[in-house]
């Protein structure tokens, strides 16, 4: 595997991927269990494959469990969710959910601050389909997270809720012409209370390697559909996108 095909991780990204508290990822770092290295700054980095390997491993020697700490008892529950896949999920996964969660936490992009390229890609998007909420989203195990929003002041939403889980599951541009007469979506939170949403449009947004981490997405308040060339013009802001993913890649 190629460094480019092999992200770097932080001890915290580390730690989402094994289920276990950061305290434990920096001691097995420390005792050359997991092979890391310092930065100019002191802060330990680790290669994603190299926690695949000791995931593995831990795997095959019967502590597998994504909550199970040897360190301490049971992980803290926040940080061990966020890049595991739930075993029996409440919302559609796409083929492969583990492999893309972890290219999500090998992104980097999860919780960061706003940025112009993302934030101008969602005012785009808004306006070139007439739609007055528009979002960047990166969908984890627990949550769909809001890299850039237009219209909607909620930061995040439960992955429960997220129209865009069927996108990604779909692999493919999602419609929704009126979410309440779906039976996907008519009970949704999102429908039924704020932000009331009746339609939406989804674009996928992949990484280099193909991983699915989230979606340029629209919503309305009202139903309706997107003229041809508002579809191909969201379908251009999502290439630009998953082009600023790659990059960071």
């Amino acid at each position: 595997m190629s460094h480019t095909d092999d992200p770097i991780l932080t001890s915290r990204e580390a730690a989402h991927l094994l289920g276990v508290a950061v305290s434990t990822t920096q001691i097995w770092m420390e005792s050359g269990a997991l092979q890391a290295w310092k930065t100019p700054g002191g802060h330990r980095r680790v290669r994603l494959s190299d926690v695949l390997r000791l995931r593995r491993q831990r795997e095959a020697d019967g502590e597998g469990d994504p909550m199970y700490d040897p360190a301490g008892g049971l992980a803290d529950s926040e940080d061990a969710g966020e890049f595991v896949a739930a075993a029996a999920p409440s919302y559609p996964v796409p083929a492969g959910e583990q492999a893309r969660l972890a290219a999500l936490a090998g992104s980097g992009l999860l919780d960061t601050p706003p940025e112009e390229a993302f934030d101008r890609l969602a005012r785009l998007a808004a306006q070139v389909t007439d739609c007055p909420i528009a979002m960047v989203t990166l969908l984890s195990a627990r949550r769909q997270w809001f890299k850039a929003r237009v219209g909607i002041d909620a930061a995040e939403t439960p992955r429960e809720w997220a129209f865009c889980s069927h996108a990604l599951a779909s692999g493919d541009t999602l419609v929704v012409i009126d979410a309440a007469s779906d039976t996907r979506f008519a009970s949704n939170p999102m429908v039924t209370g704020e932000p009331h949403v009746r339609f939406y449009a989804g674009v996928p947004l992949e990484d280099a390697q193909g991983h699915l981490l989230g979606a340029l997405c629209v919503l309305d308040r009202e139903p309706r559909r997107l003229r041809e060339r508002e579809l191909r013009a969201l379908h251009e802001l999502a290439a630009i996108a998953s082009d600023e993913i790659k990059r960071r890649g």
